[in-house]
């Protein structure tokens, strides 16, 4: 049995491991509803966003636009399909980060020609440490998501699709979908497809007659990099929130680990305690009984 001193030791580094844990959880808490109010604040601009393109695809069903062109003439062996990946910049987060690479690696083993766009450190740390090649690093965006860093997100694959050297553009992120389920997704960003927004068509008000100035083709050339920005906020955000919470998730079973093993520590104490209470109490005794 242990002594005395090496489980009050025991006992004081649990507590402190203890407090750390709790702190985190408490932490990941704020972040968690930080992060969701400023997506709750933007969404619905994204969203009228999208609804206006479908409106426009409504009406103009017959509309050839370059952000909805999937390049059928370039063959399989020669298709460049960029994929962004969401990880965290931090661990003790549960499985979030190994499903984001999990899913990542399972996708690009897909495809003939891949280029690796990553955001976060996990991510980053891995492929590098495995010889694949990243061709841009998102830095501290990870633990910031932001309207900014999606703009300069979105308007390089914007870039990099118009130009060709990118055919496809995947995002692969974590959703959150309640607070004990989340999904990995891989979500295609470029090019469109148009059933991705028929969801809005059902509504009457699709049935007026609308006209764009100066024509439907430049109103969705400014449209489109509204649309592929927001898609890439709400992927980070909703990887961030996904982030915290299976940090929180993480850092409760710890604490209640520790408070089990505080509990079970507390006894053994008491019986180390009572066991050297014992020996005293016999050796008192037998030394009475051998002076008489």
């Amino acid at each position: 049995m242990a002594s005395m001193k090496e489980i009050r030791n025991h006992m004081k580094s649990v507590e402190q491991t203890l407090k750390i844990t709790n702190a985190m959880y408490l932490i990941s808490s704020a972040n968690l509803r930080k992060a969701r109010q400023q997506l709750n604040d933007v969404e619905p601009y994204f969203e009228k966003i999208e609804s206006t393109i479908s409106d426009i695809l409504y009406h103009s069903p017959e509309i050839e636009h370059v952000f909805f062109d999937k390049r059928p003439e370039v063959p399989a062996e020669k298709r460049t399909t960029g994929f962004i990946v969401v990880t965290g910049d931090k661990g003790l987060a549960g499985a979030y980060n190994h499903n984001v690479i999990k899913l990542a690696e399972q996708k690009m083993k897909q495809c003939a020609n891949v280029k690796l766009f990553v955001v976060g450190q996990a991510g980053r740390t891995y492929f590098q440490e495995h010889g694949m090649e990243i061709d841009t690093e998102f830095l501290y965006t990870a633990q910031n998501p932001t309207v900014t860093r999606s703009r300069d997100i979105g308007e390089l694959m914007l870039d990099r699709f118009l130009e060709g050297s990118l055919d496809e553009v995947y995002l692969i992120f974590t959703k959150m979908m309640d607070s004990f389920h989340m999904e990995t997704l891989c979500h295609k960003l470029l090019p469109l497809d148009p059933k991705v927004f028929k969801k809005y068509q059902e509504d009457t008000h699709y049935r007026q007659h609308v006209s764009y100035v100066p024509s439907t083709k430049a109103v969705m050339n400014r449209l489109v990099p509204g649309y592929v920005k927001g898609d890439i906020f709400g992927a980070l955000v909703e990887s961030y929130c996904s982030e915290q919470n299976s940090r929180m998730t993480a850092m409760k079973s710890s604490s209640d680990n520790a408070r089990d093993m505080l509990q079970s520590l507390r006894l053994s104490y008491n019986r180390a305690r009572q066991a050297a209470i014992t020996q005293e109490i016999t050796e008192v005794v037998g030394g009475a009984q051998a002076a008489q």
